[in-house]
C-alpha cells in the first residue's frame, strides 16, 4: 500500500468494512473541516481487508449500510468508524489537545490555598506524573475533567461548580444521558415510566454552556434546563 493511503474503517454486524483515504484530508473531514467526500477517497473501492485486496461485495454492503453508493457509504465510514493517523499526526494532534486540556484546567481549576490559578507547566508536570492519557480525538474540556481527578492527588486543586436540574424527553434520554454523565456529576436521578429522565447535575462552571449546547442539539431543543440555587 502506497505511503499516500490510509484506511478508513467500521465494523458493521460483526463485519469490518474498509477504504482507502487521504490521511491528511481524511484527518480535517474528522476534525469538522467540510471537504467533499470525492476529494478524500484515493480508490473506489469498499474493501472487507484493504491490505490483502478483498473487496466487499454488494449484498454484504445492502446489510451493512442499507445501500450500495459508494459516497453514502464512505460518508458514514468517515463519520462513524475510525481513521488510521500517521505517527506524525497523532504526535501533533495529541500536543494540540493536551494544550487545550492545560488552558481549560488553568482557567477552570485554581489553588485553594491562594485562590490563584495553577501555571501552566506546574499543571502539565502533573500531568506527566499521573499518566494522563489523552485522546486526539475526544473533546478536551470532557478530558480534562477526568484528568483534574487525576490531578487531585497530586494538585491542590478546586473547581467552580454549578448545578442544574434536567429533563430529558424520552426518545433522546439515553443518548443524551451519556452526554450528561461526561460533563457532568449527577448527584440524583429518576427514569420515568415514559423513557424520559429526570436528574439534578453538577456541571463545572467552564463546561455548562456546552453542555447547554450539547443538550439542545441532541434533542432539537427539547430538553428542559434549570438553574438551581
Amino acid at each position: 500500500m502506497s505511503k499516500g493511503y490510509t484506511i478508513a474503517r467500521i465494523e458493521r454486524r460483526g463485519e469490518t468494512y474498509e477504504i482507502l483515504v487521504d490521511p491528511d484530508k481524511a484527518l480535517k473531514y474528522r476534525l469538522g473541516e467540510r471537504l467533499p467526500i470525492s476529494k478524500i477517497v484515493v480508490y473506489e473501492e469498499v474493501y472487507k481487508d484493504a491490505k490483502k485486496g478483498i473487496r466487499a461485495g454488494e449484498e454484504e454492503l445492502r446489510k451493512a449500510f442499507g445501500t450500495t453508493d459508494f459516497m453514502k457509504i464512505v460518508e458514514i465510514i468517515l463519520r462513524e468508524g475510525t481513521v488510521q493517523v500517521t505517527a506524525d499526526q497523532r504526535r501533533k494532534l495529541v500536543e494540540e489537545k493536551k494544550k487545550q486540556i492545560i488552558d481549560f484546567i488553568s482557567k477552570n481549576a485554581i489553588d485553594p490555598r491562594t485562590n490563584l490559578p495553577h501555571p501552566p507547566q506546574r499543571i502539565e508536570l502533573a500531568m506527566e506524573e499521573a499518566g494522563a492519557q489523552i485522546d486526539p480525538f475526544k473533546d478536551a474540556k470532557e478530558q480534562a475533567l477526568k484528568i483534574i481527578e487525576k490531578l487531585r492527588t497530586i494538585l491542590p486543586l478546586k473547581t467552580g461548580v454549578m448545578k442544574f436540574k434536567i429533563r430529558l424527553p424520552s426518545d433522546i434520554a439515553v443518548k443524551a444521558y451519556g452526554v450528561v454523565k461526561n460533563m457532568g456529576k449527577i448527584l440524583n436521578e429518576h427514569w420515568e415510566r415514559d423513557g424520559g429522565w429526570t436528574g439534578v447535575v453538577e456541571v463545572p462552571v467552564g463546561l455548562h454552556v456546552d453542555l447547554v449546547e450539547k443538550l439542545n442539539k441532541a434533542s432539537g431543543g427539547r430538553v428542559e434546563i434549570r438553574p438551581m440555587e
